[in-house]
């Protein structure tokens, strides 16, 4: 078995100074585009790098250990500069605000923020869009707060139902029925469209798609299998571990019919999928799947997503090596005019297109790699 290579640069230091804008400034119209001509409707905003789990995909222990260095709380962005700058993205059109880690729960008194951007108006003047996803482990006894907090809807992380495999994948024997609990204490308090991630690795737990289908078939909740990616540069990604989604409708459709179902919102991430009645009509009682197919059916023509990670660095892709520094700016003197400005700046230069690219670019030998950005640090 070839060695695995762990590199450990640490890429949180790797970041732009935006330029800060003079004069009279235009203000935001909502209709701001990329170079690709894709407009700016999703920001996810990490507000924590530590994570009380160590999945080998997104913070493997060897990495992620004792001594690993997290970010001092003063290098994180606060509340109220995170609340700041999502009313900044708002006004350019964003309608979806998703919190993400590492592991949000374990950010302190989260649930203020919540209710801070629950405050927030998007363009056309409603609440925007806001969820949060977790790895379920304190959602028990987190639900009942957030959901008073004005989330909405909540995404739980959860690769397996079988106890040991759960154990051994969270890889800090975290037991499988306490996220379940997290699960129901979600639906008990009010969340509304739930929905389960499942990344689907070859030889580990791909033999449990068909059961956590039925698990979940008739809950509410949506259960997406997600390919897994090439993020970051210290789970040691192989294209041999990826199960295509189409291997995975297969593998269903076998035993559990399915419909295709229409998109329900341009750049959906997921494709939609119905659990079948008796006539081969989708069946709302018994819901729905989706797939997420990032590495064999690319969907960065429509990817309208920008992240902010925990201490205030802007991430234009998930495959970014580098990200444009905010925080400088929130802790200066830049108007919200002047901030405003950067953020339109810096999305209309956005050409990032990686995962349509992946096929053809060619095997990296040179350590670039390293420099890609971990997905615990920016969220998925």
């Amino acid at each position: 078995m070839a060695e695995r290579v762990i590199p450990l640069v640490d890429q949180r230091a790797l970041a732009l100074v935006p330029p800060l804008p003079q004069g009279a400034l235009a203000p935001a119209s909502g209709l701001l585009t990329d170079r690709l001509q894709r407009p700016l409707r999703d920001l996810r905003i990490s507000v924590t790098d530590r994570c009380n789990f160590r999945c080998s995909y997104c913070m493997p222990k060897e990495v992620f250990d004792a001594q690993y260095r997290y970010l001092p709380h003063s290098a994180l962005l606060s509340f109220e500069e995170i609340t700041r700058l999502a009313q900044l993205f708002l006004q350019h059109g964003v309608y979806k605000i998703r919190l993400t880690g590492g592991e949000p729960l374990l950010r302190k008194g989260l649930e203020n923020l919540v209710a801070q951007l629950a405050g927030l108006q998007t363009l056309d003047g409603s609440a925007p869009d806001l969820t949060l996803t977790t790895n379920g482990a304190l959602l028990a006894r987190k639900a009942p707060a957030l959901k008073a907090a004005g989330l909405q809807r909540i995404t739980v992380s959860l690769d397996s139902l079988d106890d040991a495999i759960f154990r051994r994948m969270n890889d800090v024997d975290f037991p499988l029925a306490e996220v379940l609990a997290g699960i129901d204490a979600a639906q008990a308090a009010g969340l509304q469209r739930i929905k389960v991630n499942m990344v689907v690795k070859r030889g580990t737990n791909d033999h449990e798609i068909v059961r956590m289908a039925r698990h979940f078939r008739g809950s509410g909740i949506t259960l997406r299998f997600i390919e897994y990616m090439d993020v970051g540069a210290t789970n040691g990604w192989r294209m041999d571990q990826v199960v295509p989604s189409a291997e995975v409708i297969a593998r269903l459709q076998a035993e559990l019919p399915l419909v295709p179902l229409a998109p329900q919102a341009a750049g959906e991430t997921a494709k939609r999928w119905g659990w079948a009645d008796a006539q081969g009509r989708h069946d709302p009682a018994l819901g729905e799947i989706g797939v997420i197919s990032s590495v064999t059916e690319a969907f960065c023509g429509a990817c309208n997503r920008a992240r902010l990670s925990m201490e205030g660095r802007l991430y234009l892709c998930l495959f970014a090596n580098q990200g444009w520094d905010l925080r400088s700016l929130l802790r200066s003197t830049a108007s919200d005019a002047q901030l405003s400005a950067a953020i339109a700046h810096i999305w209309q230069g956005r050409s990032d297109r990686y995962s349509e690219l992946r096929a053809s670019l060619p095997a990296d030998t040179s350590g670039g790699q390293a420099r890609r950005i971990e997905m615990s640090y920016i969220g998925g």
